[in-house]
């Protein structure tokens, strides 16, 4: 009993530290908290004005339509909120309109939501309306619970809820425009930033002599890189939706909205799989009882200094993509380290040749290295920033 509750007790501290530490950067620079703080107050900011239009000025008898609809359409882009606000106003007239036509035909409140629920849900269910299929059957539930279908009740639904999405989108507009470019800049530098740490840690660990533990580390941190390349393609997707329909590029000055392009992308994934083919191959020829033969000693020498000039290359790539005045000097420094790189591995592709009399595997596990660390090199090469 005393350990649930210790475990559970450990988990709240946690969760309250995030918590803290979310908090802290919201409040002291821009990121992904802060913008999500913004988008929190603004959602907040149109359900009060919406219900100041529809419940204190208007007196309107359902009134709690507009600020629901318009706490529901600060979205994460303008582009969304005018999409999300057309979903919701067919789906909350057609709730309204089928709940009152049930009601009016049966009688009885029972009855008519034994009609409507089934056909407000399935209609919600259409992949065309997405998360806000749910609108319509609740819509339908509180014109049946409040037994407002009448004509005039029903046409003031359909005007509180326009009344709504008009703020809901009107304040994502016009406040603080979302736009998503932090967030595919912060997934275009961890692709490098990423990679280059890995390189490091292993030329690292195969110097100081690796275990298979180790190894296992290092496919597993490789295999994380594609995780880095799917927040990329929807970073870069989110990015392109934020431009629709946003005043903010006009409103308000922008940073620079130039990004690699989609061939970036595409080199880095093809360096990944080969980084994650590399690692597979180091972990089967580590421990007492490797799959492959393990390389010689001077073999893992000629692939230090290729592992950290790769490093270095990656890391000059993140210097040019995060300050665009540092860019010609980081291509300086890139062009240095792949030219080292090429020497490392002129030096390591002439090692099979030399062990191919011994009859122990080593040519080809060697062989092997050479290959993968020749293809991660070209796709490096590949993934300039321009």
């Amino acid at each position: 009993m005393i350990r649930p509750v210790t475990e559970a007790w450990r988990r709240v501290g946690w969760e309250a530290a995030a918590v803290g530490q979310s908090s802290r950067r919201a409040l002291t620079g821009p990121g992904r908290e802060r913008d999500m703080a913004i988008q929190s107050l603004k959602a907040a900011g149109a359900a009060i004005l919406a219900w100041a239009v529809a419940g204190w000025w208007w007196q309107a008898p359902l009134a709690l339509m507009a600020p629901w609809t318009a706490v529901a359409l600060v979205q994460s882009t303008v582009y969304r909120s005018v999409r999300t606000g057309v979903q919701q106003v067919v789906l909350i007239a057609t709730g309204t309109v089928l709940a009152a036509a049930a009601a009016r035909l049966t009688g009885d409140t029972m009855a008519a939501m034994a009609i409507v629920l089934p056909v407000t849900v399935l209609l919600g269910n259409y992949g065309r309306f997405g998360d806000q299929g749910i609108y319509a059957s609740t819509t339908a539930l509180f014109v049946l619970v409040y037994g407002s279908y009448s004509g005039f009740d029903i046409l003031h639904r359909l005007l509180e809820t326009l009344v709504g999405a008009a703020i809901g989108i009107a304040v994502n507009a016009l406040v603080l425009p979302p736009v998503h470019l932090r967030d595919a800049r912060d997934s275009l530098c961890g692709l490098p930033r990423d990679c280059a740490q890995l390189l490091r840690v292993m030329a690292d660990e195969i110097e100081a002599g690796h275990g298979p533990r180790q190894a296992q580390e290092w496919h597993r941190g490789a295999r994380r890189l594609s995780g880095r390349l799917t927040q990329l393609r929807n970073a870069r997707m989110w990015t392109r939706e934020s431009y629709r329909f946003n005043p903010a590029l006009r409103m308000r000055r922008l940073p620079d909205a130039e990004l690699p392009s989609t061939e970036w992308d595409a080199a880095w994934e093809r360096a990944a799989d080969h980084l994650t083919s590399l690692t597979a191959l180091l972990s089967g020829m580590a421990g007492e009882q490797p799959r492959l033969s393990p390389p010689p000693g001077d073999v893992l020498a000629d692939v230090l200094p290729l592992l950290r000039a790769l490093a270095d290359a990656c890391e000059a790539d993140c210097a040019a993509l995060t300050d665009r005045d540092e860019r010609p000097h980081a291509q300086r420094v890139r062009d240095d380290a792949l030219a080292r790189a090429r020497a490392a591995h002129d030096r390591l592709k002439t090692r099979p040749a030399r062990l191919a009399a011994r009859d122990d595997g080593t040519a080809t596990s060697v062989g092997g290295v050479a290959a993968e660390t020749q293809q991660l090199l070209h796709d490096i090469e590949d993934a300039r920033v321009e």
